[in-house]
């Protein structure tokens, strides 16, 4: 057996270990990983030199501490740019329907891979020049060998970070292993029931995967920053949008739409480890769970295109600590930073001057 395999932590990258769920939600389906792949995903994810200049790795914004996200209102970009959205998490990530905020990205995780390496202000590489990275790295040469890809491939390169990024899964969730507080209990009554969050949230990830309009206000920082103004103006010119020099909103769906009813609407996000994935909303412009719940129990923002599902909720304080105790129960265990960072002492390999940009 190679000796990178040696160190794979089965704990982290084998998935279906989840406790047994209480009725209301059924655990996540396994899925099929194989652990090879994944391995080799691991350490392509946490390696800037997916990046044109070797800035940045895919876990810049999506760290493990924080459920796969960055911490941060608005995520960083390439050098020289500054990105418009909130970095979302990547906890079930293989079980969506569909990808980034505005659902742009369908349903194949192999073209999210792509797309996040290859756009210019996500990571900005040409693929052929990282497949010949790949080549002069002894380490990549075993492991896509072992992997089943034969000699290191772009194809294989975003096969097996679609294999790592399906290991990311919830699990021990207090929803999930019947363990919750009475508290939580009764904010699940309010959850499906008077709050109505239910009718978007649901399912075992809690979500629909579908655009809504909850009136989420602009975040002014887009455009008072050159940096992420100048990026918005990039990927709203690449999507067609009329007039995109002088917009001061983020039109989510709409750039794919282009129908005026989908102005402003977002893919609703999954619930699973939100406390671990503040600020919320798609651009971080609410700072905690309870302003979400003050939020929602003043029935959203102002916009005319809102969901008209929202309305004033008229929730008790008592209610809204309820509900807060229910929302916090659907995050289980934090994922071990260990478990996911990869490490040059994993693969017996002296870590050259030519590996200094590899995350340890």
């Amino acid at each position: 057996m190679p000796m990178f395999l040696r160190s794979l932590l089965a704990g982290a990258l084998v998935v279906g270990s989840a406790a047994t769920a209480q009725e209301a939600v059924p655990p996540l389906d396994p899925l099929d990983v194989n652990p090879a792949q994944a391995e080799l995903g691991k350490r392509l994810f946490y390696d800037t030199r997916l990046s044109g200049d070797t800035s940045l790795s895919c876990s810049s914004c999506h760290q493990a501490d924080k459920a796969f996200t960055d911490g941060e209102a608005l995520s960083a970009a390439y050098s020289g740019g500054a990105h418009f959205r909130n970095a979302p998490t990547l906890a079930n990530v293989g079980y969506r329907a569909a990808w980034l905020h505005d659902g742009k990205l369908g349903t194949n995780l192999n073209d999210v891979a792509r797309e996040m390496i290859t756009e210019t202000h996500m990571m900005n590489m040409d693929m052929r020049i990282m497949q010949e990275r790949f080549k002069q790295d002894p380490v990549y040469v075993e492991m896509f060998e072992a992997a089943g890809y034969g000699e290191p491939s772009n194809g294989g390169a975003r096969n097996a970070l679609q294999a790592f990024m399906k290991t990311i899964v919830s699990r021990n969730a207090p929803i999930d292993t019947g363990e919750m507080s009475a508290s939580a209990q009764r904010g699940q009554g309010i959850f499906e029931g008077k709050g109505q969050c239910s009718t978007c949230h649901a399912g075992e990830r809690f979500t629909d995967d579908q655009p809504h309009n909850t009136g989420v206000p602009n975040n002014p920082d887009i455009w008072n920053d050159p940096a992420r103004h100048s990026v918005f103006v990039s990927y709203a010119k690449f999507m067609g949008v009329e007039n995109y020099m002088n917009i001061r909103e983020d039109l989510g769906a709409y750039v794919r739409t282009h129908e005026e009813h989908t102005k402003r609407t977002f893919l609703t996000p999954t619930l699973r480890e939100l406390t671990y994935t503040a600020p919320y909303m798609h651009n971080g412009m609410i700072a905690t769970l309870e302003d979400v719940i003050e939020f929602y129990d003043a029935g959203g923002g102002d916009d005319v295109n809102k969901d008209p599902i929202l309305k004033p909720l008229g929730l008790k304080p008592s209610e809204k600590a309820d509900l807060l105790a229910f929302l916090q129960s659907l995050s289980g265990e934090s994922f071990d930073v260990d478990a996911y960072v990869w490490s040059a002492d994993d693969y017996g390999y002296e870590l050259i001057e030519d590996w200094r940009n590899v995350n340890n």
